[in-house]
């Protein structure tokens, strides 16, 4: 037994006595679910089907993928966070539904923080700023110019003001001292959409949303929004090379429901961990979604998810977010 392993033992030894070595052993014992707020076909949703593919083999149970979008993840989130703490239901779960949405929402009708434990991450997912390929601006300091140059003609398309991409929007042009005009749309693919048909000029959006686009050379990427170039796209700037310190990504982690067993939580970590690991399934990840570094350990999660916390605590009184 590794030292990961053993701490983890004598944890759970700690927090549930009453639990015998063959009961732990046995996890699990009968199909895991794992809930997440996004529709079948969304790049989530793809994501976890992809990662509970390979723990059904790993396990030799069922891995149930249920969706339940709407509601801006609340939905979801509330459904995870109902869920009996028995070991067996998951939420696959984004930044907005764990702490996005505590700033934006009044009201919710979960809580991010005491609703949840964490399991693990499953990785980063960076956003592009993009034009139509027969923009003239070619660059990022070309769009800042003419931004600067025209207040309020930049056309700026997002999924809403309180989406990650709307709020990025957002914060550039409160960092750059901007005025664009962000243009809403329903979904993401309208979104791209909307930018490659010349409906709008610029398009801040998830990099999966617009790979293809871009390839294509329907898009042009002027920048990522992350403090370093990404692998496949090093020719493309990071926002950081013209704003030190800006570093904004989404992500995607694995939480379970308050009080669910600790070898439980233990267990799907390091059977998501050991995925993660895994060069070919890192490879169709990155092809889909995110960046991944592995699941990390729990309380490394946890962590991180205070992190986030104390960041959009910030961005709150910096752009002045008021929650509805």
């Amino acid at each position: 037994m590794n030292r990961r392993e053993l701490t983890a033992a004598a944890l759970a030894a700690i927090a549930f006595p009453w639990t015998s070595g063959a009961q732990a052993q046995g996890w699990p014992d009968k199909p895991v679910k794992l809930l997440l707020s996004q529709p079948a076909g969304s790049g989530p949703d793809l994501m976890a089907r992809m990662i509970g593919d390979q723990l059904a083999r790993k396990w030799a149970q069922p891995i149930v993928v249920e969706n339940r979008p709407g509601g801006q993840n609340a939905i979801g989130a509330q459904a995870a966070a109902r869920a009996a703490p028995d070991g067996y239901t998951f939420y696959f779960a984004t930044a907005a539904a764990l702490v996005m949405n505590s700033y934006l929402f009044n009201n919710l009708p979960y809580d991010p923080k005491r609703d949840f434990v964490p399991v693990g991450m499953v990785g980063k997912v960076p956003f592009a700023v993009s034009v139509n390929a027969g923009s003239p601006l070619k660059t990022f300091q070309d769009l800042v110019a003419f931004a600067k140059a025209n207040p309020g003609r930049l056309t700026v398309a997002n999924e809403g003001p309180k989406t990650f991409s709307g709020i990025v929007t957002r914060l550039l042009a409160a960092q750059l001292g901007l005025q664009v005009n962000a243009v809403p749309y329903v979904s993401v693919s309208a979104a791209v959409t909307g930018t490659v048909g010349g409906q709008t000029e610029v398009l801040i959006s998830d990099i999966p949303a617009v790979a293809q686009m871009v390839k294509a050379g329907k898009l042009r990427a002027l920048a990522v929004t992350t403090a370093k170039r990404i692998a496949g796209w090093d020719s493309v700037p990071a926002m950081a090379e013209s704003l030190p310190g800006f570093d904004f990504a989404g992500w995607i982690g694995v939480v379970a429901p308050a009080n669910t067993p600790l070898q439980a939580v233990q267990r799907f970590n390091r059977g998501l961990d050991a995925v993660l690991a895994d060069p070919e399934i890192a490879a169709r990840l990155l092809a889909i979604g995110p960046i991944t570094e592995g699941a990390g350990l729990p309380e490394q999660m946890g962590g991180f998810l205070d992190a986030e916390h104390a960041r959009w605590s910030r961005l709150n009184k910096e752009l002045g977010l008021s929650a509805e």
